[in-house]
């Protein structure tokens, strides 16, 4: 009877009922990219910003210049891809900054990051509501679904900054200083507009921030976006 008491709370429009969403920005970076560590900076930066929410994807595709990056996962490098191809671009390259997966600007281009993260703040928007209920669900309200249907993401990342000693590549001798790196990013389903639960797997490591993203499909838009910290 929660569940659905919940749910039918989340019908009523999205508008209505829910407050507008933080701005989504997306560092892709790697820890034996020369030029990434400004950008590292920047990203740092952003997350003290109320009203943002920004992330670092560490990607794996500058490893055979010598440095395994210690956080890349193949599914970070995947998602830039969707970018690139959902912004037209020619390839992926870092360090990019990808702003509610609708603009794009290179990462050392720290006043066009600040300007499309100001552009993005005031823009209008409608997000479905999205509520944590328990620690294994999540809640998705009405909506108006894009071309294709929405997804539903969940992200977990380190609130924490890290540092890694870098002993080869570009940066050999240089200590990486990293900001929200995410850990693990997964589908949870597909979202059309009507109320939906989703379950929420248990998370691997203890001290990460769950962050749920409703997204256009393919690297698109981001239509809303809540957190909760582990």
């Amino acid at each position: 009877m929660a569940a659905l008491f919940s749910l039918i709370l989340l019908a009523w429009p999205a508008g209505a009922a829910a407050a507008k969403p933080p701005v989504l920005v997306e560092l892709f970076t790697a820890q034996g990219c020369g030029s990434c560590n400004d950008a590292n900076d920047h990203i740092a930066k952003l997350a003290d910003r109320p009203g943002v929410i920004a992330l670092t994807f560490s990607v794996d595709y500058w490893d055979y210049l010598g440095w395994t990056d210690t956080f890349a996962k193949p599914e970070y490098a995947e998602r830039q891809k969707a970018y690139v191809t959902r912004l037209k671009l020619r390839e992926p390259y870092t360090p990019q900054v990808v702003v509610d997966g609708q603009e794009e600007a290179q990462g050392l281009k720290t006043a066009e990051v600040d300007r499309l993260v100001r552009a993005a703040a005031t823009a209008a928007r409608n997000p479905p509501d999205i509520r944590f209920v328990g620690a294994r669900r999540v809640d998705v309200g009405s909506g108006r679904p894009p071309r294709g249907g929405g997804e539903v993401w969940l992200i977990r990342y380190d609130p924490r900054t890290v540092e890694v000693a870098v002993r080869a590549g570009d940066n050999r001798g240089e200590t990486v200083s990293q900001r929200n790196v995410v850990r693990e990013i997964r589908r949870l389903g597909a979202w059309r507009g009507r109320p939906q639960a989703y379950r929420i797997p248990a998370a691997s490591d203890d001290g990460l921030a769950t962050l749920v993203v409703v997204q256009a499909p393919r690297g698109g838009r981001v239509l809303g976006l809540a957190q909760r910290r582990s």
